[in-house]
């Protein structure tokens, strides 16, 4: 990534690392090896758990030794998002950058900016000679997107900060100071494949142009989501006479992700093959004058292919769609302690059918741990009716607000000092890891901030350059006035 005109040069030179070296969850064995290369190669402390989390420690600057140990986090790994005919292997290539009036985006790809800028801020801290700092300690997790697994598994006793500093929230101006919690819920069935019937014709039907986005983060925006759109358009065909056989549904490729498409391949008598595309055409219109403002460029695509081996019997096909159409999406309830925040929601991020198995994974998020359970268990209900299997996995807790965080009132101090301006107190409905490691350091107080990040979890995702230097300006400062240890504030 060459862009040697960006500000501060030493973070962008970070990101630029990361960039270059494919970090998918759980497979961040490369650029972990890379950075602690990097940090051995700088006489840092070099720590990995058994989990794979990376530990790096920076001596205090001569003179603040006495100050409170800070702990700044965050994650390696990024979603890995792509448009439809974009030619990038994830595991393979690097993510290839490119300015734009000020932002730094990824154009048919996720940045990963999400949490690469954070990750590069706190490398930048470790290696920046002219920092004023007391013990430093950065902590690198990983499987963040995937679960939270190095979180999840981070062990006690390990980390020596009293004070964290996460660094993977997505708005400038802002300090978050509490998330949502939540767990993953996987559904599935299995069916047995019969033959075509003989004379019939295969076709594939796409729901595509959506903008997707951050299961957390954007699900308040009402954006399109793909795979109940191509749910109800499978429906819709029945209620008008065009009957179709389902060989294979395909949606969404990450849980905590909006889906963007979903293609189902269907089988049809040949003389509805017309009917059916205009059908399709007239749901396209449909749809983008529901989502007009929101996601205008949804399209339905029709296309012809061989007939397939297999397809889903008519009674299968039956009680899985009707579950995936009852089936909630979205809000679920709005907060009642924090205004404008989501309580509690519930992504359809990814469905799977075909070759006999039916899977369906839904990530539920909630500020309160027992509406997510609740939650949880309302959509076992409903497929446990349908016939299907439910297991629930992953809970993770959500981090409660702390107001009186002597933390939070030093930060807010020291962004008026620097920015003349109040930051806004927050609390976010994406999941951050700090309620995990709370939980295993209970003492450790903790905030977090970070740029302006806009489309994570979607191609087009980018990163407003101007809010990333803000963000090094206000570490360097919060960092020089940490407070000593046994100070009052």
């Amino acid at each position: 990534m060459a862009f040697p005109s960006l500000e501060p040069r030493i973070v962008w030179r970070h990101f630029a690392t990361l960039c270059a070296i494919p970090r998918p969850s759980k497979h961040e064995d490369a650029l972990r090896n890379q950075l602690r290369q990097w940090a051995e190669q700088r006489g840092l402390t070099v720590l990995q758990d058994e989990a794979g989390n990376l530990i790096l420690r920076k001596p205090a600057t001569p003179g603040m030794e006495d100050r409170k140990t800070v702990t700044l986090q965050g994650h390696i790994d990024m979603v890995c998002q792509k448009n439809d005919g974009t030619d990038h292997d994830f595991h393979r290539d690097p993510i290839r950058p490119v300015l734009k009036d000020g932002w730094l985006a990824a154009e048919d790809t996720t940045l990963g900016a999400d949490n690469g800028i954070g990750v590069a801020l706190a490398l930048a801290a470790l290696e920046a000679d002219d920092l004023a700092h007391g013990p430093l300690e950065v902590l690198l997790t990983v499987d963040e997107e995937a679960g939270m697994g190095g979180a999840r598994n981070l062990p006690t006793g390990l980390l020596q900060g009293e004070l964290l500093l996460n660094i993977d929230t997505e708005e400038w101006g802002a300090l978050y100071l509490g998330c949502a919690g939540g767990m993953d819920t996987y559904v599935t069935s299995r069916w047995l494949p019969q033959s075509p019937t003989a004379g019939h014709v295969a076709c594939q039907i796409t729901v595509k142009g959506l903008t997707g986005g951050h299961s957390g983060i954007d699900i308040h925006r009402e954006r399109g989501h793909a795979i109940k759109l191509l749910v109800r358009l499978l429906r819709d065909m029945e209620g008008n006479g065009i009957p179709l056989a389902l060989a294979s549904f395909k949606g969404g490729t990450s849980r905590n992700a909006l889906p963007r498409e979903a293609t189902a391949l269907v089988v049809l008598a040949p003389e509805l093959r017309q009917r059916l595309q205009q059908r399709c055409d007239t749901l396209t219109a449909q749809f983008r004058s529901e989502l007009a403002g929101v996601d205008e460029g949804v399209t339905v695509i029709v296309t012809a292919v061989d007939l397939p081996d297999g397809v889903m019997p008519a009674a299968d096909k039956r009680r899985i769609m009707a579950a995936l159409h009852a089936a909630p999406q979205g809000i679920k309830r709005w907060s009642l302690q924090a205004p404008d925040v989501v309580e509690t929601s519930l992504n359809l991020g990814v469905v799977n059918i075909g070759q006999g198995d039916a899977e369906a994974v839904f990530m539920l998020r909630s500020l309160v741990d027992t509406a997510a359970a609740e939650l949880a268990a309302e959509l076992s209900d409903l497929f446990l009716l349908a016939g299907m299997e439910v297991q629930r996995v992953g809970a993770y807790p959500g981090w409660k607000p702390e107001p009186a965080s002597p933390l939070l009132a030093l930060t807010q101090e020291v962004f008026r000092r620097e920015f003349g301006t109040e930051p806004e107190i927050k609390v976010i409905h994406a999941g951050l890891e700090c309620g995990l490691i709370g939980g295993k350091y209970p003492y450790m107080d903790m905030i977090s901030f970070g740029p302006d990040i806009v489309g994570a979890h979607a191609p087009g995702e980018r990163v407003h350059i101007e809010s990333v230097a803000r963000c090094w300006q206000l570490l360097r400062a919060l960092l020089a006035a940490v407070p000593p240890r046994g100070a009052i504030q």
